[in-house]
């Protein structure tokens, strides 16, 4: 009994150093092919050299892995994506999403405090005259979003608004269809809003 227990403890623990060595060697891959292309754009540790470009930073692995295998597919539309995409496997997509998840989240006060206050009414409350839904009944009261779903606090505005305006007219399709009829009933005003808000969050 004890040489079993002995040898099922030793059989843990060898899987345990396996997985630490395969875990290391994922984020040393990563980091090969962020160093490689993604820095240009997303920064080294995500943070993003342009508010075009967004924040990888804390960003959930799941959500960054399904991006990439959307951009390499086609089902998410971006020739520059599609390009930086192309060469990966699902394992580097998977490594990368975890490189980036645990990476140092940055965030800026509002720029527009009035206009993040606006914000943070829709998200919180939406529109009830107009019918547009509480953004926080999905991507949480934080706005750290879920496993599907991403972290939107500290995201640059423009980019957030860039993306609702895409849900607005349907050039983005390849994410949860209710963002279209979200975003169908959000004015101008209100994207820009919500966008100002979750950036300062």
């Amino acid at each position: 009994m004890i040489r079993l227990l002995s040898r099922w403890m030793a059989a843990a623990a060898c899987a345990a150093l396996a997985s630490s060595a395969w875990a290391q060697a994922d984020e040393a891959r990563a980091k090969k092919i962020v160093n490689g292309v993604c820095f240009l754009c997303h920064g080294a540790e995500g943070e993003s050299s342009s508010e075009v470009f967004p924040r990888l930073a804390g960003q959930h692995w799941e959500y960054v892995a399904k991006q990439l295998d959307n951009f390499k597919s086609g089902k998410r539309k971006s020739t520059a994506m599609a390009d930086m995409a192309a060469k990966l496997t699902p394992d580097e997509m998977l490594a990368l999403g975890r490189y980036f998840e645990k990476q140092t989240v940055v965030s800026e006060p509002a720029k527009d405090s009035a206009l993040a206050a606006v914000g943070s009414y829709i998200y919180q409350r939406g529109n009830p005259y107009s019918g547009v839904a509480a953004c926080a009944s999905c991507h949480g009261p934080g706005a750290l979003g879920t496993t599907q779903l991403p972290r939107l606090a500290g995201q640059f505005a423009p980019y957030i608004e860039a993306q609702l305006k895409q849900f607005n007219q349907r050039e983005r399709t390849n994410d949860n269809a209710v963002m279209h009829s979200i975003a169908s009933k959000m004015t101008a005003l209100e994207m820009a809003a919500v966008a100002e808000y979750l950036a300062a969050k």
